[in-house]
């Protein structure tokens, strides 16, 4: 069967160049360009499974990519691991009409506890002549997460599922992808397949396996807000409720959002420039008391929606504040040493948001989805979706969660080996992207990724000479006002950057490095940390300018664990 797919390759591929998409956007020419290569992967296709779909003139528009009208063909198919029973994993490649390809190929991910984000994202490849790729992971179908995968029984994890998850499918995807696109546009060996990844959030992680794990397989990464220390990560999702509940106060949810709302307001001309935006979250940090909002009136309507509330009407008062205080400052142990880091300020406290009980007419903490279930699921391996309560847990409980998810999940899911080296020597560039306001993965959990980085790899070398030897491989952007993957509501200034693909194009492609980073809102440029944005002659002028107290502010030393914490 192979040799007469190999034989339909050289005489249908060589008329692609020259034939219209919907020429060749047909079962039988995919199952012909198949990669059934070896390609060490231990797998067998399923020739059997192949389709094809062609789609013409489709509008498509994310804040990941600019508005487009697109025609490509999906090809899909199936595959299995050699020597395990049961086992199918789907796979997806967009492909361009032949007159539009570049020679690249795409790979894109997920978010949450899903491993691809579907048409959302994957248009992306299309849009810079790429195929593009997606995978389900092996979970069952497309739409299927992980969650539903990770347990065989109560009590048994299923560690293919996991592994596959954390970074084997991937790898897979890409490795398939790269070769069926060779075989499909007839690109021989002596020429080359430029490769890419763009993902965001878990997307974001799942990029940053591969580089870690496999250092050519790309040349070029976008890795936004990624969900690195995953069992930080999550867990710390109950952050919030542990505080209150220590504290004894659990703010109504208006109260905190007053808070939000004179902060944005209060720290917004810190940057030198009044556009509703805070760019310098650290000048927020450094110089803002939350205590100046306390006897500050806030109103909210009564709510009918998913989750009913009443209506909230009163004044910030000391307890609120002390609660967003603790918050802002991240999760601190009984003897007084960090844990963890939460968002910056001005960005919401999604974590610390209570629910309305109609029976108790009371607030309550409000059991994070992420946070509930990693406990419940991942750790005490139930076939549960969150914790019944918090009910006796502190501070020190989801340290030793924490822990005991980073010792359980350190080869597969955690994503925070520092050595990058690797990567380096083989030339590949990534560009690293996180919202200042992101109040689901804290813009700070992707500085000290890049800090442990700097210091793994050059720590031998001064601070200016170090950061110049990451910028040939990895250069990072905050992005002012930005959101979890996208722009902010509560800032819709600060926008988000829409051809970061096509700036990590031309940089690994052309050796066109960015110094500063397009943006697409009113806030036009980024600028590569460490340096911070400064506007002056009333938001006339605009620079990036170097300010060591304002760094300092985004490092965290976890002392709270008797290990480095990368």
């Amino acid at each position: 069967m192979v040799s007469t797919l190999r034989m339909l390759v050289v005489g249908n591929a060589l008329a692609v160049a020259n034939a219209a998409l919907v020429d060749y956007c047909t079962t039988d020419y995919a199952a012909s360009v198949l990669p059934v290569q070896d390609l060490g992967l231990g797998i067998a296709i399923d020739t059997a499974s192949v389709s094809a779909a062609l789609t013409t003139n489709k509008s498509v528009s994310s804040q990941w990519f600019e508005s487009a009208v697109i025609d490509y063909c999906n090809v899909t198919f199936a595959y299995s691991h050699n020597g395990l029973a049961n086992d199918i994993v789907h796979v997806s490649y967009l492909v361009p009409p032949p007159e539009k390809f570049t020679s690249r190929y795409v790979s894109t991910g997920g978010g949450g506890l899903a491993i691809n984000s579907g048409a959302s994202s994957s248009p992306t490849g299309i849009i810079v002549g790429a195929v593009s790729g997606i995978t389900d992971g092996g979970f069952g179908n497309f739409n299927t997460q992980y969650d539903s995968a990770f347990l065989l029984a109560p009590g048994t994890v299923n560690w293919q599922a996991t592994y596959m998850f954390g970074y084997q499918a991937h790898h897979e995807l890409a490795t398939l992808g790269k070769q069926f696109t060779r075989n499909f546009f007839n690109v021989s060996l002596d020429d080359k397949v430029y490769s890419y990844y763009q993902g965001c959030s878990e997307g974001g992680r799942e990029g940053w396996s591969q580089i870690q794990r496999f250092a050519d397989q790309f040349d070029g990464l976008v890795t936004g807000a990624p969900a690195f220390r995953f069992s930080q990560l999550q867990t710390n999702h109950l952050s919030g409720g542990v505080i209150e509940q220590a504290l004894g106060y659990f703010p109504p949810p208006c109260e905190l959002q007053k808070i939000v709302n004179l902060t944005i307001a209060a720290c917004d001309g810190l940057d030198g420039k009044a556009d509703g935006v805070i760019s310098r979250s650290d000048l927020c940090k450094l110089n803002f008391d939350y205590k100046s909002t306390i006897g500050e009136p806030y109103y909210c309507a009564a709510s009918n929606g998913g989750r009913p509330t009443p209506e909230q009407n009163g004044t910030v008062t000391a307890e609120g504040v002390a609660v967003a205080s603790a918050f802002t400052n991240g999760l601190i142990d009984s003897e007084g040493k960090q844990i963890y880091l939460n968002p910056q300020p001005g960005s919401s406290f999604a974590d610390a948001t209570n629910s309305y009980s109609a029976e108790t007419a009371s607030w309550k903490p409000s059991l994070s989805g992420l946070g509930g279930q990693w406990v419940a699921r991942f750790l005490n391996l139930q076939e549960k979706d969150s914790l019944d309560s918090l009910e006796g847990v502190t501070a020190d409980t989801l340290r030793d969660w924490m822990a005991l998810g980073e010792q359980k999940y350190s080869d597969s899911l955690q994503t925070t080996w520092p050595d990058l080296g690797p990567f380096k020597s083989a030339g590949g560039k990534v560009i690293h992207v996180h919202g200042e306001a992101d109040s689901s993965i804290p813009a700070g959990s992707s500085v000290h990724y890049y800090e442990s980085v700097r210091n793994a790899m050059f720590g031998g070398l001064d601070f200016d000479e170090s950061t110049s030897a990451m910028d040939e491989f990895y250069r990072f952007y905050v992005v002012p006002g930005g959101s979890h993957c996208g722009s902010n509501r509560e800032q819709p200034a600060g926008g988000w950057p829409a051809t970061t693909l096509q700036t990590v194009i031309e940089w690994a492609e052309n050796g066109v490095a960015p110094d500063t980073l397009d943006n697409a809102g009113d806030i036009t440029t980024l600028c590569k940390w460490p340096l911070r944005p400064q506007w002056s002659d009333n938001g006339a002028s605009f620079d990036c300018i170097s300010d060591d107290a304002s760094v300092e502010s985004w490092k965290y030393t976890f002392d709270a664990f008797r290990y480095p914490v990368y």
